[in-house]
């Protein structure tokens, strides 16, 4: 009783929620990220094992030293990108020769805040245009899914859509637990099981290259889809709620971590955006024990780290589909929001359904993909017509 009158455990309860709404709601996306720049299944489970645990200790580290409910995630947009974007010049090593240096570019931004301001300066429909088109296929794939698998994929979607109704923060993790059921009744009716030791944590160490075609196709995209989608609006979540985001040590240290992680096949770590929400509103306690829902969301994240490999074994031996599903009704939210920030402005209206356009089409040119091409032709465009800049995304 003591406990629940100081308001801790509220704050605990908390943040073990977070954690595992924000695991659960955009792990697939992750893996299918980190499968589309050519890791394989091991280092897929590696690099997932590498977001779960550094985005941990970010949480409980800034949270637990700034008496703040910060709390980190990896960076589902940029998941997605790496989703469409497809094996680069130098294979798996090169992107994640990008990974490292998109950390580098976090710490950098931390410290030179001008990096910051020219990010801002990018129009926001432009940004948000960018993210929709990438978002697009992704969100499609349940519904091809569908067609072609219908008995498997059809209760995942219709317990998503049922949870929407009723109880729209649990609708992604329970269809992810119907996905597991399905997934464990093709696994012991094909009699396809994984064997014990895929179950076991473990990291495989990929030494970085890098590549041109890496450094613009994945690098920039990333770096800026990351810090438009997720660290700026996860500055400004906080801010909601009362709290002054450390702006300097939250990208040094989700940067530093970043960097670390991504030789283990983590892409990014961030500001938390939506999830943030859920640690610093009024429903995880009293403002001053806030802090406290970032801490143990942080520790929720370090157990879920040593359970991910189990999972990436299971998930990547699932039906066909199935997984396409989840992953597809977990960005639909944020495919609407970005929707809804690329039109919101009729002026910019034009320019941005290019760059939606030209991100959605997955063109490659010169082994460049299409999203840095969407930012380029959306940026020139909007110059063109004389567009004035909108607030930043």
């Amino acid at each position: 009783m003591e406990r629940s009158e100081n308001g801790t455990m509220v704050p605990v309860g908390a943040g073990i929620v977070t954690a595992l709404v924000g695991y659960t709601s955009a792990f697939a996306v992750v893996l299918a990220g980190l499968r589309g720049v050519g890791a394989s299944p091991g280092q897929a489970a590696s690099g997932l094992l590498a977001v779960t645990v550094t985005m941990g200790a970010a949480s409980a580290l800034l949270s637990w030293r700034y008496r703040m409910p910060i709390v980190s995630a990896w960076s589902t947009p940029g998941a997605a990108l790496l989703a469409t974007t497809g094996a680069v010049a130098g294979g798996w090593p090169a992107a994640v020769g990008a990974f490292v240096v998109c950390g580098v570019l976090f710490v950098v931004t931390g410290l030179w805040p001008a990096l910051a301001r020219w990010v801002q300066r990018i129009p926001a429909p432009i940004a948000q245009a960018m993210l929709a088109g990438v978002l697009l296929p992704l969100c499609i794939a349940p519904v091809k899914a569908l067609a072609a698998h219908p008995a498997a994929v059809a209760p995942v979607l219709l317990v998503w859509l049922v949870l929407l109704k009723v109880q729209p923060r649990w609708a992604v993790p329970l269809a992810f637990v119907v996905a597991l059921v399905v997934i464990g009744i093709a696994l012991v009716r094909d009699d396809a099981v994984p064997a014990f030791s895929a179950l076991v944590p473990h990291v495989e160490w990929t030494t970085p290259a890098w590549s041109l075609q890496a450094m613009t196709g994945v690098l920039l995209p990333l770096y800026i889809v990351t810090m438009a989608s997720q660290n700026i609006p996860g500055a400004a979540v906080l801010a909601t709620y009362g709290y002054s985001v450390p702006w300097r040590p939250a990208l040094t240290v989700t940067g530093v971590l970043s960097a670390v992680g991504a030789p283990f096949g983590g892409h990014a770590i961030n500001l938390a955006a939506i999830s943030a929400a859920l640690a610093a509103g009024p429903d995880a306690g009293p403002a001053s024990r806030r802090w406290i829902a970032g801490v143990s969301s942080g520790a929720a994240n370090l157990v879920l780290g040593v359970v991910s490999t189990g999972l990436t074994a299971v998930v990547l031996a699932a039906p066909e589909g199935v997984i396409q599903a989840v992953a597809g009704v977990a960005l639909v939210g944020a495919f609407a929001a970005a929707c809804a920030g690329a039109m919101a402005d009729v002026e910019a209206r034009v320019p941005a359904a290019v760059t939606f356009v030209v991100a959605a089409s997955g063109t490659t040119v010169v082994g460049i993909g299409s999203a840095f091409w969407a930012l380029v032709v959306g940026i020139v465009v909007s110059v063109l017509l004389g567009v004035r800049r909108s607030a930043p995304a």
